[in-house]
């Protein structure tokens, strides 16, 4: 069970497993703005996919803001006999950049605001136009008054794609008047993460770029 704005990035991963073995399910991805709702609709989906052929359960998502809910979901379906795992870490781009990282980059700049490659190609929707910048310039301020720089994690390798992407990203902290910095992570911290949480016995994993 994953976060929709996971879909390239865990394809991109598991193309090498052996897919007899996986199932793999997306919640939509606009739950990033709302991680309150994350927690429920995991249950639901849960509840509604999963019949008892399925031998364990990841999950495609970090705390994502749900203030320790999902952890707490997590100990209440293992007391329920199924063997369930999150990703590691608070955020998505945790994962992404590896935790040591993660906390070089917090330390250095307490006021970042990340986005990710799906965020980049996705900003327009899921933050400027979902939380009205584009009619209110004046929640801008309000919005990101505290945040001093945008920080975009590059996943991918293409370097068109990746050229394209960081013009977006950009663009994006020029909307929100804040400095800019680019960090090319690739996919192998989120592969690694991944493994972590994934039995290697049955499947060949390796670690992979994009």
């Amino acid at each position: 069970m994953a976060c929709g704005a996971l879909v390239r990035e865990l394809r991109a991963v598991t193309n090498t497993w052996d897919t007899n073995l996986l199932d793999v399910h997306y919640l939509p991805a606009p739950l990033h703005n709302h991680p309150d709702q994350i927690v429920p609709a995991l249950k639901d989906s849960i509840d509604e996919r999963l019949t008892g052929d399925h031998e364990r359960i990841l999950l495609g998502y970090a705390d994502c803001g749900t203030g320790g809910h999902l952890d707490a979901a997590i100990a209440e379906w293992r007391a329920a006999g199924l063997d369930v795992d999150r990703l590691p870490g608070s955020h998505c781009y945790e994962f992404f950049t590896g935790t040591a990282e993660f906390a070089e980059l917090h330390a250095a700049e307490l006021g970042t605001f990340f986005l990710t490659d799906y965020l980049a190609r996705h900003f327009d929707q899921i933050i400027w136009r979902a939380f009205k910048l584009d009619r209110h310039p004046e929640l801008i301020e309000m919005m990101f008054g505290h945040y001093r720089r945008v920080v975009f994690l590059a996943q991918t390798n293409d370097e068109a794609q990746q050229a394209e992407l960081t013009e977006r990203a950009q663009v994006a902290a020029d909307q929100l008047g804040l400095d800019f910095e680019v960090r090319a992570t690739g996919l192998t911290p989120f592969s690694d993460a991944l493994v972590s949480i994934a039995d290697p016995t049955p499947v060949a994993l390796h670690k992979v770029e994009r």
